[in-house]
């Protein structure tokens, strides 16, 4: 069905109609009970340090006492989920950008710990950064974020990560 076809049956109901095929869907579809709830209740700083908190448990797990739990799994997708979900819900562009730039900085202080050899740690990481600048520059907030860029760009230099010349390269887009 076309957004088109869409509009030309919801007005064919009354309101009546309407309100009880909403609340149909929120009852049936978890993603529109969760776009309702966020609406209504916002809570975005809740939602960001659940977010952080859950980016950093795969790099430094622990368990509920404190004590290291397991072996990290340091999986990108985990930031990738709370990114893509921030931006379905319509969350503001700089607790996006944030979080972005957090799941970046959390895997440069462990790797800052501990030697990473995996080469997909450093592609995933240089794929977070380019998406987090490109998304930043899109929204106009490069100003309010630019430190928090270069200090990521230098720590690949720092901890001479084997794709710093990549990270450069995206910050001569905006330099």
């Amino acid at each position: 069905m076309s957004k088109r076809d869409l509009k030309k049956y919801l007005t064919t109901l009354n309101k009546k109609q309407l309100e009880a095929q909403v609340i149909e869907l929120y009852e049936k579809f978890a993603a529109v009970k969760t776009y309702y709830d966020f609406v209504f209740n916002p809570k975005e700083e809740t939602l960001l340090k659940e977010s952080k908190l859950k980016i950093a448990h795969e790099y430094f797990p622990q368990n509920a006492s404190g004590k290291k739990a397991r072996k990290p799994k340091m999986r990108r997708s985990v930031a990738q989920k709370y990114i893509k979900h921030f931006i379905v819900l319509g969350v503001d562009p700089f607790i996006i950008a944030d979080i972005m730039l957090y799941s970046i900085e959390i895997a440069q202080a462990f790797s800052a710990e501990r030697v990473v050899k995996q080469d997909l740690f450093f592609k995933s990481m240089l794929n977070s950064f380019e998406q987090a600048v490109t998304f930043i520059i899109s929204k106009g907030i490069l100003e309010e974020f630019k430190t928090r860029i270069l200090t990521i760009n230098n720590e690949t230099s720092d901890q001479n990560w084997q794709n710093k010349e990549a990270f450069s390269i995206i910050i001569e887009r905006f330099e």
